[in-house]
């Protein structure tokens, strides 16, 4: 069963990734989200009723076993961009790389913590305080990885097939945009049959073995 404190975990996970598209469309010169004032962290800003508070809450409360949510989109016009194909890419990808990076963030706190802090929060709250502090931190590493993996399905909407469509030719590429939230159909399709699970596990066990080292390395 899922744990609630997956929930804040969630929120300030899709609030970054909506964060990072915004920011480097306006590094690329589209200030669209910058004027909306979407590149914030506060969360109210970002909330989306169903895909950030509704769905996921259902789904903690019921123990569905898995964790999904979304933010607002971020608003862009890639005609804002200073080189379309470029930007387009390098906007569609901040979002994932932004999870990517929260999980290793997250990995070198639980490392600082173990070698600096767990004796200070055993001393002072117990230690039910320290281990209750690397759940958290590891709860992050899982849901970003899961975040930044699932959002580079190339399947629209997500960030993935944005990243497909500007290695496309123009008519093609516009054409596999024109699917929209058509694509989030055959998501739900894939994840009910198991195709989605079957891809992403493994690269998700994959990474989490490679963040799982990293900690192991400095720690043991």
């Amino acid at each position: 069963m899922l744990d609630l404190i997956y929930f804040p975990v969630l929120v300030f996970a899709v609030v970054i990734h909506e964060c990072a598209h915004g920011l480097v469309a306006k590094w690329c010169g589209d200030n669209t989200a910058y004027y909306e004032g979407r590149i914030t962290l506060n969360p109210i800003k970002h909330i989306d009723l169903w895909g950030t508070i509704v769905i996921p809450v259902i789904l903690v409360v019921t123990g569905a076993g898995i964790l999904f949510g979304w933010a607002k989109p971020v608003p862009v016009n890639p005609n804002n961009y200073r080189n379309y194909r470029r930007d387009d890419i390098l906007v569609s990808f901040a979002g994932p790389a932004s999870n990517f990076l929260l999980a290793i963030f997250s990995a070198v706190i639980i490392i600082i913590v173990s070698l600096f802090f767990e004796k200070m929060l055993v001393d002072a709250f117990g230690v039910s305080m320290a281990n209750s502090v690397y759940e958290f931190l590891s709860k992050s590493i899982i849901l970003n990885l899961v975040l930044a993996v699932f959002n580079l399905i190339p399947v629209p909407p997500l960030d993935g097939s944005h990243l497909i469509a500007s290695l496309l030719p123009y008519e093609l590429a516009e054409q596999y945009r024109s699917l929209g939230f058509i694509g989030m159909f055959v998501l739900i399709l894939l994840m009910s049959v198991g195709i989605i699970g079957r891809v992403m596990n493994p690269i998700l066990n994959n990474l989490l073995g490679v963040i799982q080292s990293m900690i192991n390395f400095f720690t043991t």
